[in-house]
């Protein structure tokens, strides 16, 4: 068995750090103040100005990012393999405004929004880590600290990092849940879809024979999908996953249908696709749209046209699983051993930055500290699960073992 870890931490600093992150708004796709914070923070504790740098995964990432990941590279005290450390910086819009306040071994949020302990949590620990490793010139190999943003509105940060920018590590380890003990080595996959009906418009009252629903071409789609076992859990005998319809709207994303006397022309709807076997969740998607193109087949105005569907899908992420004797799985569990922890592995039903990290030639774990409850109001960190998700880092990290 691996020697327990010797090494301690400042834990009232690592807490007094967490707390100042949580402060720091940064929704998802508005990054640049916390990505600031954490390389200021990064550079009061020894880190080189140097080390410390942003990519340009902003500039691929086809949506509005104000900046790209926060990279920091490490050389190590020794020769070894380089491991790779990564949390991201975004949190869920839900987290808006947030006031962070302290409880009994928790912090929770005083307003009425979310916390951002996902992932505000694992930026601390891996800041605290850095730290340690630096005041206390703990000896370790090489690393690279890898601060996505974009994670929460489809990891696309580690989608589009370029893995060259990372400095050729063997092996990740990514910092995003509840327990540190927790050793996610496998996730679900995803995929997204969108789909435009565009009906007819007419007369409600005068000539509703002229018109073609787009709301009811919608409605009688999504009802054909539940009858046949493609929403919610999906049991087939084809595979398993899930599915959901998230937004309903009409143009702009306004309201689908301006006035009951007129018969709805245009409607979008998104949703998404999930398993375990990426083949499945595209036929989850297949299904989806199927659905729709029949549905407008039974629906003709009185001149005989139909609907128009146009159906958009594409990959979100891929699904993985490490094997349970990867070298990364064993350096994880032997870490949690010395960090006092007793390890288990877990295959997770969501995406995680660990998913396109592993699809980049990176073998990644993923292991918790303190989240609880997230994208809820109801979100708080539990503080003690913190703490050891700091000792599970420091444990990586070092060379002992």
């Amino acid at each position: 068995m691996s020697p327990t870890l010797t090494h301690s931490f400042n834990e009232s600093a690592a807490v007094d750090r967490l707390y100042r992150f949580l402060a720091v708004e940064g929704i998802t796709g508005q990054e640049k103040a916390i990505a600031r914070a954490v390389a200021r923070e990064l550079e009061s504790v020894g880190v080189p100005r140097r080390a410390i740098r942003h990519d340009n995964a902003n500039e691929r990432i086809p949506l509005p990012t104000q900046t790209g990941n926060l990279i920091v590279t490490l050389p190590g005290t020794h020769e070894g393999p380089r491991l790779l450390f990564s949390a991201h910086l975004d949190t869920v819009p839900l987290c808006a405004g947030v006031v962070p306040e302290r409880g009994n071994n928790r912090i929770l949020s005083r307003s009425d929004t979310a916390l951002g302990g996902d992932d505000r949590t694992g930026v601390a620990c891996l800041v605290t880590m850095a730290a340690t490793l630096m005041q206390n010139k703990l000896p370790h190999p090489p690393l690279t600290l890898l601060f996505t943003v974009r994670e929460e509105s489809g990891l696309f940060g580690a989608r589009f990092v370029d893995p060259n920018d990372l400095s050729g590590p063997v092996m990740g380890f990514n910092v995003d849940g509840r327990l540190p003990s927790d050793l996610t080595v496998g996730a679900v996959g995803a995929e997204r879809w969108e789909v435009e009906i565009h009906g007819r418009a007419s007369h409600a009252g005068v000539h509703p024979e002229q018109g073609i629903s787009a709301t009811i071409v919608a409605a009688l789609a999504l009802a054909a999908v539940q009858r046949d076992g493609w929403f919610g859990k999906v049991h087939q005998d084809s595979g398993d996953g899930t599915s959901n319809i998230g937004r309903v709207a009409g143009r702009d994303g306004k309201s689908a249908g301006e006035a009951t006397n007129v018969v709805t022309d245009y409607v979008s709807i998104h949703g998404e696709s999930r398993s375990h076997e990426a083949r499945f969740a595209r036929a989850i998607t297949r299904a989806y749209r199927a659905a729709f193109t029949n549905a407008a087949n039974q629906l003709p105005n009185d001149k005989g046209r139909k609907a128009k569907i146009k159906f958009t899908s594409r990959l979100d992420y891929h699904p993985f699983r490490l094997k349970e004797d990867a070298p990364v799985v064993n350096h994880a569990k032997q870490a949690a051993v010395r960090a006092g922890l007793q390890p288990s592995t877990r295959v997770g039903n969501g995406g995680l930055d660990a998913n396109w990290l592993v699809r980049h030639g990176i073998p990644t774990v993923t292991f918790g500290a303190g989240q609880n409850n997230i994208h809820t109001t109801e979100e708080y960190v539990d503080l003690p699960s913190f703490l050891a998700g700091c000792r599970m880092a420091l444990a990586l990290a070092t060379s002992e073992g």
